[in-house]
């Protein structure tokens, strides 16, 4: 990793890492030992860099489900791909959209079918109709609490659109199961600029400490590299226009925007700011950040980022 990269990636460790997200992971380490599984949210537009090596160590000594969330953002093929990574890698895993009831559905029979060892076990020892307990847990911005409004049916999880805001435990119960909320939590270092980056993108890093004009730079080389197509679309671009380098092409949207300040000149901030807004509402169209490695095992990505 060149120097630069490790500027980025340790520049803002203090505000990344707080003290309630160390707060959180201990509580999770307690917690871990009295559920009977866990359910890991995962961004489906960037699933390896919204998994917290963090939290696949905690988590990694009960059964477990990936849910890919927010997949009407991501790109459908790409998903696709991904629930073939992770089975490969024998993890449970399962493609849902927190805010449509169906996924909802998807996942508590994804559930029940990782766990109906467990279960059967249980079962046997005179515990049935005991419910499930599944602790919840994921990085902030991934749509836990969402997720948690359709999963028991009604708004018992206060959701908002910035990163951090579930702040202690929280149970909810359904028919089934008893989930534990956990808060999101990010982990002390980002390795590599592309895991930071992609946090950044998606709004699970606070947008107060970022820099949104390389903020949005930054998404438009990464998007326009394999969804040339979608970014030409929404901003009226010609092949030459969507070729020019990153600053200028923010520049070159500003003004077709009419986004000016005295002079003439592009007010580059609010174009930033309104690219990633756009980005984030999914007004590109369903794109996904990262595609599944050439490998097929999960824990090689969790000792890299232990190295």
């Amino acid at each position: 990793m060149n120097e630069m990269d490790t500027r980025f990636a340790n520049q803002y460790n203090i505000q990344w890492f707080p003290g309630h997200m160390t707060k959180t992971l201990r509580m999770m380490e307690q917690e871990i030992q009295h559920v009977d599984a866990s359910l890991v949210l995962l961004d489906a537009r960037i699933p390896l860099s919204s998994l917290n090596p963090e939290i696949e160590r905690i988590t990694d000594r009960k059964p477990k489900l990936y849910a890919l969330n927010k997949a009407d953002l991501a790109d459908p093929a790409v998903t696709e791909e991904w629930i073939r990574y992770f089975h490969a890698a024998d993890a449970g895993c399962v493609a849902i959209s927190a805010k449509q009831k169906g996924g909802a559905n998807a996942v508590k029979a994804a559930i029940e079918k990782e766990l109906s060892g467990l279960l059967e076990r249980r079962q046997n020892r005179g515990m049935g109709g005991a419910k499930t307990q599944v602790m919840l847990c994921g990085i902030p911005n991934v749509g836990k609490s969402t997720f948690i409004n359709t999963f028991a049916g009604s708004a018992r999880a206060k959701a908002a659109d910035r990163p951090g805001v579930t702040k202690g435990k929280q149970w909810v119960s359904t028919e089934k199961f008893d989930l534990l909320d956990m808060p999101g939590v990010l982990w002390k270092k980002f390795d590599s600029k592309t895991i930071a980056s992609n946090l950044a993108f998606i709004g699970s890093i606070k947008d107060d400490i970022l820099d949104v004009e390389e903020l949005a730079m930054n998404l438009l080389d990464e998007v326009r590299r394999n969804y040339p197509d979608l970014v030409a679309q929404r901003y009226k671009l010609d092949a030459e226009t969507l070729a020019l380098p990153p600053y200028e092409l923010l520049e070159t949207i500003g003004r077709k925007r009419g986004l000016l300040v005295r002079g003439g000149e592009v007010n580059t901030e609010r174009c930033a700011i309104m690219l990633v807004d756009e980005f984030r509402a999914c007004k590109w169209g369903r794109i996904s950040l990262e595609r599944p490695p050439q490998r097929d095992d999960l824990a090689d990505f969790a000792e890299e980022d232990e190295e």
